[in-house]
């Protein structure tokens, strides 16, 4: 019987603005689209390598997408000391064919965020909203996407977008200002009812 040799798993990490971000990136994919986890109990429900991960005590959050894993540390331990075991963790645990997240996440998702979105999209802030979403996920997505992390659309409200940001750009120091200098920027200029964008915490 013939056994196909897997071609090794490659890993190497990327720096985020985010100083207690660090992205994780492989030559495998690891989950096709974004899942993010900020609580532990979401996790445990829907991503075995997730609740592995954040069973560690150095880790906060996890947040995968496509082939890449954004890890945020707890900020008491230094990069240094926690780097490669996290490093080899990931390695280890995508080597061994581990599950990265349970089958069904993306329709759990998608529906709590149907839900959410329902109220949103109709009436006559509803064309506004969607032109807003519609620009972030054109221009903001994948520029965010490159510093290991996500931002979400939530709502509009009398000229305020709320957004939420995920993976390397919850808690960064740095996405405040783009959040304001850049993305509220280019929502004022091309949709002059807008008046501020505001971030929620996820």
């Amino acid at each position: 019987m013939e056994t196909i040799a897997k071609s090794p798993v490659m890993l190497y990490t990327e720096q985020t603005p985010n100083p207690e971000a660090l992205k994780y990136v492989t030559n495998r994919l690891l989950y096709r689209g974004i899942a993010d986890f900020k609580e532990a109990a979401l996790a445990e429900t829907w991503s075995p390598m997730a609740h592995s991960l954040m069973e560690l005590p150095y880790v906060k959050s996890v947040y995968f997408n496509n082939n890449y894993v954004t890890v945020t540390k707890e900020f008491n331990y230094e990069w240094a000391d926690i780097m490669l075991k996290l490093k080899e963790f990931i390695k280890d645990f995508v080597e061994n064919g581990g599950t990265v997240v349970n089958e069904g996440f993306t329709e759990f998702i998608e529906k709590a965020e149907a839900e959410s979105n329902a109220g949103q999209f109709s009436g006559e802030n509803g064309d506004i909203a969607r032109k807003v979403k519609e620009l972030i996920d054109t221009y903001v997505k994948p520029a965010v996407e490159m510093d290991g992390g996500n931002i979400e659309f939530k709502a509009y409200e009398n000229g305020r977008v709320f957004v939420t940001m995920q993976g390397s750009c919850s808690g960064c120091p740095s996405s405040s200002v783009t959040l304001k200098a850049g993305i509220e920027g280019m929502l004022k200029r091309m949709i002059p009812e807008v008046t501020e964008v505001v971030q929620e915490m996820a």
